[in-house]
């Protein structure tokens, strides 16, 4: 479980975040208008497969957060790298337009009040929208009709966004049922997750849980636990339905119930010892984003100050033990991420989502 004795302080988490400017602003200057997803020993420059194009708007998302901490200077870099991702507001093919325009067209227009960036943004989730399946009453993901990823709790914001921003009664139907549906099939009673869910799409009758990512169907891989426990607190946020906090809290206890007291988990909370040893620090990033914003959330304020608290800590775990500072030939932030273990792609590396909820934790944690 994880140990709540030891919070850091916010001078370590500026100079992570100093630490964080400097290899964005190496990596603009070296290869510039370049999108990484993750390392390869190292270097985000490299000829491995991507699986799917999800993580662009992770590296100027982290561009805003920097102008706000670090100033102007970062602005035009952040407009630059964002404006290239607007054709992607119509991109039917991923079920990523969350992290794609959340984390960029969403903070540029809350800077600007620009009504052309929140169009962008109305239109990304209409988009995703277009992904639910009524038989069954999920936005499917992006590797068949009949798939269900806890992952998609991630980007199911983007929906409630422009169903609230236009009054879309029925927009905001599908999102509602999409969370209902991930939280009946995916999320289980002792609050751990399953990676995907498979339908019958004759009927829209559930079928299995299943996974790509985890170590098995039933066990619970790490990082979706993290997107479960954030997205359903998001999900909370839009609705206040209270069924959404009861989810995201179930989820937040149960990934501090079992992370080490470091606060930094193993990629697969079942892996088998010869595997455990990995750690996934991307799964630590999200969850600490996610359990800052569920502690403003909570109607309890001792359990909002325990998730704090644990939060904290793994940012301190982070920042201390994670931080590819020690390397100067390095080029991430944080190393231990992982990407997928099976495929054997991003294991020990960083990885663009990790930078990014390791930045967002950090401005969240930040007076």
């Amino acid at each position: 479980m994880i140990s709540i004795h030891s919070e850091g302080g916010d001078r370590l988490y500026r100079e992570a975040l100093a630490f964080a400017a400097r290899q964005v602003r190496a990596l603009v200057e070296r290869d510039p208008d370049f999108y990484p997803m993750y390392t390869h020993h190292g270097r985000w420059r490299h000829d491995l497969p991507a699986w799917t194009h999800w993580c662009d708007g992770f590296l100027p998302g982290i561009m805003w957060i920097l102008r706000a901490h670090c100033g102007e200077s970062w602005r035009a870099t952040a407009e630059r790298y964002s404006r290239r991702l607007e054709p992607r507001q119509f991109d039917r093919e991923v079920h990523d337009l969350g992290f794609i325009f959340m984390s960029t067209y969403r903070r540029w227009y809350e800077l600007t009040g620009d009504p052309a960036l929140n169009a962008v943004l109305i239109q990304a989730g209409q988009t995703m929208g277009l992904r639910f399946r009524e038989k069954g009453a999920y936005l499917r993901s992006f590797v068949a009709e009949d798939s269900l990823f806890i992952d998609i709790m991630m980007n199911v914001g983007i929906v409630f966004y422009a169903a609230l921003e236009t009054g879309d009664a029925a927009l905001l139907d599908v999102a509602m049922r999409h969370c209902l549906t991930t939280r009946r099939v995916l999320v289980r009673g002792d609050g751990s997750t399953a990676h995907e869910g498979i339908f019958d799409l004759e009927t829209g009758e559930f079928l299995k849980q299943t996974t790509h990512q985890g170590f098995r169907r039933d066990s619970c891989w790490s990082r979706g636990l993290a997107w479960s426990l954030y997205g359903f607190g998001t999900a909370y946020g839009y609705t206040r339905d209270p069924r959404f906090l009861r989810t995201a809290e179930a989820c937040a206890d149960c990934f501090i119930a079992q992370t080490p007291a470091g606060g930094v988990p193993p990629w697969d909370f079942d892996a088998p010892p010869e595997s455990r040893g990995q750690v996934d620090t991307s799964a630590a990033a999200i969850a600490a984003s996610g359990l800052l914003q569920l502690a403003g959330m909570s109607a309890d304020p001792v359990k909002g100050e325990f998730y704090s608290q644990c939060a904290r800590r793994i940012l301190t775990s982070l920042c201390e033990q994670y931080l590819a500072a020690a390397d100067p030939a390095w080029e991430g932030i944080l190393q231990g991420g992982v990407y997928h273990i099976h495929k054997g792609l991003g294991v020990n590396e960083s990885v663009m989502w990790g930078e990014y909820f390791f930045v967002e934790a950090l401005d969240r944690a930040l007076p």
